[in-house]
Order: structure tokens, then sequence, then C-alpha cells
């Protein structure tokens, strides 16, 4: 029996975390659901500890790697949901700014959320993505 999903594991990037990077579904568009990019290198250890904008790049540059081993880059995004574990407004501003910046023309509907904690010690940022692309 053939599925309607196929999940997408990314050989480039930790493998700490327990779940697909993404998620497609068939259809005239193929969607993937990408689950959030943490600021963890490739040996699962967390980057930039204590710097919001350090963390905010690295997900960013995490988040590109699954897209692209997804065959599909941030210009295929549909909407995010950025994560900083952080009561200062401000810190949530200078996570906004990276991601922001990363869009660059494509600013992609978003939510910016302070949370308590994320998953992985020392995490301050993590970001959530959909893409949709047209396969040829």
């Amino acid at each position: 029996m053939s599925r309607a999903v196929t999940l997408i594991r990314s050989a480039s990037l930790s493998d700490v975390a327990e779940y697909a990077y993404a998620a497609t579904a068939p259809a005239e568009s193929r969607l993937i659901f990408l689950a959030g990019a943490c600021p963890l290198n490739e040996d699962g250890s967390t980057a930039a500890i204590g710097d919001v904008a350090g963390q905010a790049a690295k997900a960013v540059e995490n988040m590109r790697i699954a897209l692209t081993d997804s065959r599909a880059s941030l210009h295929d995004v549909l909407s995010t949901r950025v994560l900083v574990a952080s009561h200062r407004r401000e810190d949530l501003v200078t996570a906004w700014e990276v991601v922001r910046t990363a869009f660059g023309d494509h600013d992609v509907p978003s939510t910016l959320m302070g949370v308590t904690v994320l998953g992985y010690d020392g995490q301050l940022v993590e970001i959530e993505a959909i893409a949709a692309v047209l396969d040829s």
C-alpha cells in the first residue's frame, strides 16, 4: 500500500532530535511541514549559548538545510512560527530581525512568541515552518 506522507530526514543535521525534519503529502502543490529548526550544531550541541541572534541565525541555517533536503528553499515557505525562550520583548525582536533578514523580500506570514523554555539545554530560539512546492 502506498503512503500519502513521506518523512524527510537530513543526514546533514544532528541526529539528536528524535523526529523527521519535514514531511510532505502529494497534491498539485507538495506541502512541507518542518519540525522546529533548533540552533543545534551537527554534533547535537547547542550553538551560540546565551546569544539570541546567534541562535536565530543557526536555526535559520538548519531550516535552510531541511528545506534543501526537501527540494525547497526559503522562497517556498508559506508561514513560520518563531519561538524565543524569554520574557523580554527585546529578545523576541532580536530573533525576529535575524529571521526577517534571512527571508528578505519573501515576507511570509509569521507568529513570534515568547515561551518559558525550549527543549535543549541553553536553547533560546526555535523556528517552525510550512512550505509548498510544485514538482515538475
